[in-house]
């Protein structure tokens, strides 16, 4: 088969894109409220699992970010949207996309300051250990921070499509809602 045969079965950018967003909250999520101290005195296996999701996530977040650099934002801000909530828009998309890219990219530089080798998921080594343990407490006070900052972004953004829905009634949660919840919508 070939690739643009393989095209034609794939959902348009649109629903990859709604799937993706649907896929990373969850890890989105469980990053926020799980650490890698909650798991380890569960066992060995809860702190595989915690890994093959952070794999997970940063795997998609790396996808998404691709996906924008290759083809930009997939909509445009809604007609009913003011002025300064247009600019908002755009900003907080493309921060929330980058900020995916920066968690993937500072997660890379723990593996690579790291002493010791780390693997993603138990399965994909996340970079050559140059052992700089002082670097490595820096990146990792980065990387918590800019998640975190991710985190609240990603608050806000659900929020201001709430408000968008229901004080403009511009249907923007539709635009990202699986069809089955439209009803309730």
């Amino acid at each position: 088969m070939r690739p643009a045969q393989l095209l034609t079965y794939l959902p348009n950018r649109r629903t990859r894109l709604k799937i993706l967003h649907w896929t990373v909250l969850p890890f989105l999520i469980w990053f926020f409220v799980v650490q890698p101290e909650d798991v380890r005195p569960i066992g060995q296996w809860a702190f595989q699992v915690h890994s093959v999701f952070g794999l997970i996530f940063v795997s998609l977040a790396l996808l998404w970010t691709a996906e924008y650099i290759r083809k930009g934002l997939a909509s445009r801000p809604g007609p009913k949207l003011p002025g300064p909530a247009r600019i908002f828009h755009q900003i907080m998309h493309k921060t929330i996309i980058w900020g995916l890219f920066g968690v993937a990219l500072t997660g890379f530089l723990l593996g690579l300051t790291s002493t010791v080798l780390l693997w993603a998921g138990g399965v994909v080594p996340i970079a050559p250990p140059l052992g700089l343990p002082k670097a490595n407490d820096i990146v990792g006070q980065i990387h918590e921070v800019e998640f975190y900052l991710l985190a609240g972004l990603v608050a806000v953004h659900a929020l201001f499509h709430i408000w968008r829905h229901i004080h403009l009634k511009d249907n923007a949660l539709r635009i990202m809602a699986p069809k089955r919840l439209h009803k309730f919508l």
